[in-house]
C-alpha cells in the first residue's frame, strides 16, 4: 500500500533526480508546492515547459541566449572588447564573472572540461571554434577561466598548448588562484594552496 499519493511521489522522484537534491530536500520541495496556492505550481510548470523551447545557444560564444536572439548580447554589444576573451567551462560561469562588473571583454564557453573518467575529451569541447574566433576577431588576450579542479587545470594546460601549436602569438593568462577569504589554511585543498604559493606577492 502506497504511503503517499502517486502524483506527489512522482514529483518527489523528479526533484530527487536533479543534481545536488537529496531525498529529504526533494520531499520538502514537493510538499511545499502542494501546500501553497496552485498558481505557484502552474507558474513552475510553465517555466519548465518553456525551458527547452525558449533557450538556445549562441553560435559564436556558446553562451545561453533567448530564442529571439541570433547572437549573445555580450558579444554583439559594441562596448565589449572582442580582442579579449574569457574562456569558461559552462554558461553559468559567465554569470559569476559578470557580477564582478570588472570584465569588459567577451566569453567563450567550452561546454565542459577534459575528463577522461567521464569520457570527455578535447574533441567534445568547443576548442576549434575558439581558435577560429582568435583569428577572426584579432584577439590579443585569452583569459583561461576554467575551474580550479584537476579537470579544469588539465583543460587549461591543453588549451594553452593547443593555441600555441596553432601558431597564434597572443597573450594567454589564467585567473589568479588563492585562499578564499574566511577559509582557514588547514581546510584549503592542495590545488588552492599550490596556486596561493605561486601567486604570492610582496607586502
Amino acid at each position: 500500500m502506497p504511503i503517499l499519493p502517486k502524483a506527489l511521489t512522482e514529483l518527489i522522484d523528479e526533484f530527487g533526480s536533479l543534481p545536488g537534491v537529496g531525498a529529504r530536500t526533494a520531499e520538502r520541495y514537493a510538499y511545499s508546492l502542494l501546500r501553497h496556492d496552485a498558481k505557484r505550481s502552474t507558474s513552475l510548470a510553465r517555466a519548465l515547459e518553456r525551458l527547452h523551447s525558449h533557450v538556445k545557444t549562441c553560435p559564436v560564444t556558446f553562451a545561453l541566449i533567448d530564442e529571439g536572439e541570433d547572437i549573445s548580447p555580450l558579444y554583439s554589444d559594441p562596448t565589449r572588447n572582442k580582442q579579449l576573451i574569457a574562456v569558461v567551462e559552462e554558461p553559468l560561469d559567465i554569470v559569476a564573472l559578470e557580477r564582478t562588473n570588472q570584465f569588459k571583454g567577451t566569453y567563450h564557453v567550452l561546454g565542459g572540461a577534459i575528463s577522461p573518467i567521464d569520457g570527455i575529451g578535447p574533441e567534445q569541447l568547443h576548442i576549434p571554434q575558439l581558435v577560429e574566433r582568435i583569428k577572426t576577431d584579432d584577439v590579443e588576450e585569452v583569459i583561461i577561466a576554467t575551474n580550479a579542479s584537476v579537470e579544469g587545470e588539465s583543460t587549461a594546460l591543453f588549451l594553452q598548448r593547443f593555441i600555441q601549436e596553432a601558431g597564434l602569438s597572443i597573450t594567454i593568462t589564467r585567473l589568479a588562484r588563492g585562499i578564499p577569504v574566511g577559509v582557514d589554511l588547514e581546510y584549503a585543498d592542495q590545488i588552492t594552496l599550490s596556486h596561493a604559493l605561486e601567486g604570492r606577492r610582496a607586502l
